[in-house]
């Protein structure tokens, strides 16, 4: 239990000294445990398993999701001063710009391995990390920082970007031709652009930047969340009609909704308000009632931790508790304490961090569970062991500093201080 109200006259967690620093112990345990047995030396970075090995050594299929978010969190602990950090992002940053780059027919392949690619095809989803990793390298001086921000930027804007509705196409082949029809429209490549959209502005200064992202915020969660309730709907036709009958993959496309990306939506929304500069009345309401909404529904009340997904009905659908959705959750409870405070922020965010330190964190091997059971036991049954660093790395990291923009932006305004 959190008890949030009998210590409340020593302030939220995120002031108390020792939280913050439990905190960092954690952001460097993750830091440990991925810079050490996540690179791989013929490009790009494993997938490990409980223990930290490759998942398979010799025929790994790297995404470029995964290598984008080695390149933006190894970027982050640069900034914090980590020793080989920056080696990391220019490990990343070389086999993304020579390898996942098409320089045939333009774009990103989705996935490599050492023979080359395995699925060519041009995806919104991978194409916005590999934009937050040229834009998060730009923050330490990397020397490919430009170029990447300029190409994915005119790939993004003359092949994914439809200005009629505000928001990007969903995927093409390798040659740009559509995959079946071009018919899907999804919210989850749109919402990973719209935070590299905003990390790009903060790196280069490029108002078009915050512009889209102020687009797709508008059309995913002014117009179509607050349509359905506060749910945030992630599945759509071409026209942007939600389609509640998809069925998709089920790491990237889980049918129903996923009360996890209500959560970081609402983070989002609450940085896109302030980085333009509270214009918009309706962002911290969205955000507000997002971040009720997944408390509500998504809260597994007796066992804690957050569904997985919810059918149309609020019902749990795929029962099974994640790690992002609850790192999402702590992120987004910190920047509404910042923004909105409140007991039940509060109260929330403890309650999540709870469970993480409890279920997700793994005390014997480091790293964190990926996936646990609707129990709370460990599972794999939708990821197959640790994949990456990024989105627990966040959720350590965004509670030590000013709710006020990407950690790429904050960490230096704060002078690198924590």
């Amino acid at each position: 239990m959190a008890f949030a109200i009998g210590d409340a006259t020593l302030g939220n967690w995120t002031t108390r000294t020792y939280h913050r620093n439990w905190l960092l112990a954690q952001a460097n345990g993750l830091f440990d445990f991925f810079q050490h047995n996540s690179v791989n030396p013929e490009g790009g970075f494993f997938d490990l398993d409980d223990s930290g090995k490759p998942l398979d050594a010799a025929g790994q299929v790297r995404p470029i999701h995964i290598a984008a978010r080695a390149v933006h969190c190894f970027a982050i602990g640069a900034l914090l001063g980590r020793p080989g950090a920056a080696d990391i992002v220019d490990h990343g940053m070389q086999y993304i710009w020579k390898h996942h780059r098409d320089s045939k027919n333009g774009g990103y392949f989705w996935s490599l391995n050492s023979d080359g690619p395995v699925d060519s095809t041009k995806q919104g989803y991978g194409h916005a990390f590999v934009l937050l990793a040229g834009s998060s390298a730009k923050a330490i001086g990397h020397p490919l920082a430009d170029g990447m921000i300029a190409d994915v930027t005119e790939v993004l804007n003359t092949r994914f970007w439809e200005a009629r509705h505000g928001a990007i196409a969903e995927e093409f082949n390798a040659d740009w031709s559509p995959i079946d029809g071009g018919t899907y429209r999804g919210q989850n490549s749109n919402m990973h652009l719209t935070e590299a959209l905003m990390a790009a502005f903060e790196a280069t200064g490029d108002k078009a930047y915050l512009d889209k992202a102020e687009s797709i915020a508008d059309l995913v969660i002014r117009r179509a969340a607050d349509s359905v309730d506060w749910r945030v709907a992630e599945h759509f036709t071409s026209e942007w009609v939600l389609d509640k009958t998809y069925r998709g993959n089920e790491m990237f496309r889980p049918s129903g909704t996923t009360p996890g990306h209500w959560l970081e939506w609402a983070r989002l929304v609450l940085q896109l308000w302030t980085l333009d500069g509270k214009r918009h009345d309706w962002m911290p309401e969205a955000a507000k009632a997002l971040f009720a909404q997944s408390m509500l529904l998504g809260w597994d009340a007796d066992k804690g931790g957050f569904f997985y997904t919810l059918d149309w009905h609020d019902t749990p659908a795929r029962r099974e508790k994640l790690w992002w959705p609850a790192c999402e959750g702590a992120g987004a409870a910190h920047f509404l304490n910042e923004h909105l405070p409140s007991d039940f922020h509060e109260e929330s965010y403890r309650k999540i961090w709870n469970v993480i330190e409890r279920c997700f964190i793994d005390h014997r091997n480091g790293g964190w569970h990926e996936e646990l059971t609707e129990d709370l036991a460990p599972a794999h049954t939708i990821f197959p062991g640790k994949g990456d660093i990024y989105h627990a790395l966040q959720a350590c990291l965004i509670p030590l500093f000013p709710a006020t923009g990407s950690l790429t932006k904050v960490i230096p305004e704060a002078g690198g201080k924590i």
